[in-house]
């Protein structure tokens, strides 16, 4: 078997409707955000931001159009009120053999499950109870089918990841595991009491944030 190979593949962030979350990334990142597509199995949709040539961001948030499904909805969205903020809820990490990856990690970022959003296929580790692996400062797992990526159909607005900091009681561990599965990008791995997530971002406009503190806003 290769060995095994992990990167970041993109940043997420949640919101109880998608206008909103969108609304939000564009006032903050000075940016436009381009339309991705509908999750049927998750009953979900979100928008997408190129940030370099193997990094994107989504915007997610649940799709009101479609079915319930008959699983808790992945990203806490199940959780989420109409005021709840739009925040950096996790991250998703790309591989090129999820399933030796999971097994190696003993399935603790989910269970391996097939996902499509229009002509896109995949596979993602999804908990059963969708909860963020590690209050989100773990990733998710991905292996994009046959090639495909959403970064392919991305217009650049000049957006780069630049530091991706990871805040958790166990940071050590979490940055263990992924040593295992042989995650290639730098991240700054901090021990601290509460979990958090901070990306920063070059934009055209600026050095920006995102972060994952969880807040509520006014209507």
């Amino acid at each position: 078997m290769m060995p095994l190979a992990t990167w970041i593949d993109h940043l997420v962030v949640t919101a109880p409707n998608l206008a909103f979350g969108v609304a939000y990334i564009e006032d903050l990142l000075g940016v436009p955000m381009q339309a991705g597509g509908q999750h049927q199995a998750m009953a979900t949709h979100n928008s997408v931001l190129k940030l370099g040539t193997n990094c994107y961001l989504e915007v997610i948030a649940p799709d009101p159009s479609l079915p319930a499904p008959n699983r808790p909805r992945w990203f806490e969205l199940d959780s989420l009120q109409p005021t709840s903020a739009p925040r950096l809820a996790t991250w998703v990490a790309r591989t090129i053999l999820i399933q030796p990856a999971s097994e190696l990690l003993k399935h603790q970022f989910g269970t391996v499950t097939p996902m499509s959003r229009g002509d896109l296929t995949w596979q993602i580790t999804i908990p059963a109870d969708g909860a963020l692996p590690f209050a989100g400062v773990a990733p998710m797992l991905i292996q994009w089918h046959q090639g495909q990526h959403p970064i392919q159909h991305l217009t650049d607005q000049g957006c780069r990841l630049l530091k991706f900091e990871l805040y958790h009681p166990q940071a050590r561990r979490i940055e263990t595991m992924l040593s295992q599965i042989g995650i290639k990008d730098q991240l700054e791995w901090h021990t601290a009491a509460t979990p958090q997530l901070i990306a920063t971002i070059e934009t055209p406009s600026g050095i920006k944030q995102i972060k994952n503190q969880k807040a509520e806003v006014k209507m």
